[in-house]
């Protein structure tokens, strides 16, 4: 774990850079064995659109809201992650070894992988393309505050910001804070304000409307 907070720094486009090497050459894999019939794009898309849009992150945000509105199920996520979420049905690759990392009034946590992208798929989803990119994976450690200043989220000074670096062994998962104002909502509510940004620390949950 690196635990940094520190001044502000200079520009960062998220998502700016061009395509890499290893994304290029599995486009031109993908588009060689669709054309020699080896693959079907069909499958692909319904694979694609299953991480994306149904296997996460709605998976993470029903997890999340669990640990709000139930005390025990809370504590087992912050016990152990990978057993609590499994519970839920949420499993598989990329989701073997998690650990949840709760947000609080003193501190703030914060996901990155300083060496790749790994990324837990089963309770997020596809990793968003700035969480790709060199220039997130970078700062993020050396100026935690100011790439959340960037990305719209400007925190007390005197909250710890504590910046968590995922491996091939261990991926972590935040716990937003629970929004003011919502102690009327159900799960289902809940479920509804907790977004994919917020799980990996760059945002808050959503506020109740």
């Amino acid at each position: 774990m690196h635990d940094h907070d520190q001044a502000p720094g200079h520009g960062h486009e998220h998502g700016q850079d061009p395509p890499s090497e290893l994304a290029l050459r599995v486009k031109a894999l993908e588009t060689l064995l669709v054309e020699k019939g080896l693959v079907d794009p069909a499958a692909l898309d319904a694979i694609i659109d299953t991480y994306a849009h149904k296997v996460g992150p709605r998976n993470g945000a029903r997890v999340v809201a669990r640990s709000w509105v139930d005390p025990d199920y809370r504590a087992r996520l912050l016990k152990d992650a990978t057993a609590a979420i499994t519970e839920l049905g949420y499993t598989g690759r990329q989701g073997e070894h998690m650990i949840a990392v709760e947000n609080t009034t003193d501190v703030h946590n914060l996901v990155v992988c300083t060496l790749c992208s790994c990324y837990p798929w089963p309770v997020l989803g596809l990793p968003p393309t700035w969480y790709k990119s060199s220039p997130y994976r970078s700062r993020a450690v050396i100026d935690p505050r100011g790439v959340l200043a960037e990305f719209g989220l400007t925190l007390p000074a005197d909250t710890e910001i504590r910046v968590w670096d995922s491996t091939a062994e261990v991926r972590y998962l935040v716990i937003p804070q629970r929004p003011a104002g919502t102690e009327h909502l159900d799960e289902d509510a809940l479920t509804a304000l907790v977004n994919r940004d917020s799980m990996i620390g760059v945002a808050l949950a959503g506020e109740p409307t």
